[in-house]
């Protein structure tokens, strides 16, 4: 599994701990599978950047109305 395979480094991260803790949790039905899956998919994009909405352009606002042409 994944997860065995991790250098000793990577796996002391707090996302992983995280990860690995909630996925034991599904294993045992103690706790929802979904939570295993965002943890697992958080932990596996570390360092990859981030969407940032204040490079984009908000559309609203910027429409002329009708009556201001």
């Amino acid at each position: 599994m994944l997860i065995q395979k991790l250098p000793k480094s990577q796996a002391d991260l707090p996302a992983w701990r995280t990860a690995t803790e909630a996925l034991m949790l599904a294993a045992e039905e103690r706790g929802p599978l979904m939570h295993a899956e965002v943890g697992l998919r958080k932990a596996l994009h570390l360092g990859e950047p981030v969407y940032d909405s204040s490079r984009k352009d908000p559309h609203w606002g910027r429409r002329k109305l009708a009556r201001d042409r």
